[in-house]
């Protein structure tokens, strides 16, 4: 598979052939639905927590005789059905994720991969060289490449710390280093953005 590869300024610069491996198998829409479940319910931190009529204070004297009140008999005032008393099935700290197979996830990430360039979702760049840390630029230079009311996620390998610092505060654009893209950052995004190194380093790392 062929496509086309870019310099930041928007200019086409020539083409580049894309591993098979890593664009070309076919996409498993249900797999990738699974793994984001599971990435989605790890991000969950299962802190709510309730307290049950044995957690709540007081309710140690019954609060009326049993009978010759005319009143329904009451055991304690931390009954479910008074009012401060303890909730009944609420919720409690749990852990909502699970263990995916690496096999199965690293699948899902291949597919995700696929997905963007069959669809044209896809757009290698030669490099990004930033003199400042300035987000105008960078917005500017995502303009000239045809992005600027799409979301990209933008993958490059080494220490970019001008592009990272400039991209953060771009609210469609997120940047990420291409060994640790995940499956749901990639489909999340309209636009998967890459550099050559990136490329290059992801297909060292994903294609075995």
């Amino acid at each position: 598979m062929e496509t086309k590869i870019y310099n930041q300024d928007g200019g086409e610069i020539g083409t580049i052939m894309l591993n098979e491996k890593l664009f070309g198998i076919e996409p498993k829409p249900e797999l990738v639905h699974q793994y984001v479940v599971n990435f989605l319910a790890n991000r969950r931190q299962g802190t709510s927590s309730s307290k049950g009529r044995s957690d709540v204070r007081g309710g140690g004297a019954k609060p009326w005789r049993q009978k010759g009140t005319g009143r329904a008999r009451a055991g304690t005032i931390r009954s479910p059905l008074w009012k401060g008393g303890g909730i009944i099935f609420g919720p409690k700290p749990r852990t909502y994720g699970g263990k995916f197979p690496k096999k199965m996830k690293r699948l899902a990430l291949l597919s995700a991969f696929s997905d963007k360039a069959q669809h044209e979702n896809l757009k290698i760049v030669d490099k990004f060289e930033l003199a400042e840390v300035k987000t105008k630029n960078m917005a500017t230079i995502l303009d000239k490449l045809g992005l600027q009311k799409k979301k990209c996620l933008i993958l490059d390998e080494g220490e970019n710390r001008n592009l990272i610092l400039s991209v953060r505060n771009i609210q469609k654009a997120k940047y990420s280093r291409a060994p640790l893209a995940n499956t749901y950052d990639i489909i999340n995004a309209d636009v998967l953005v890459m550099t050559k190194a990136a490329l290059k380093k992801a297909e060292e790392v994903f294609v075995k």
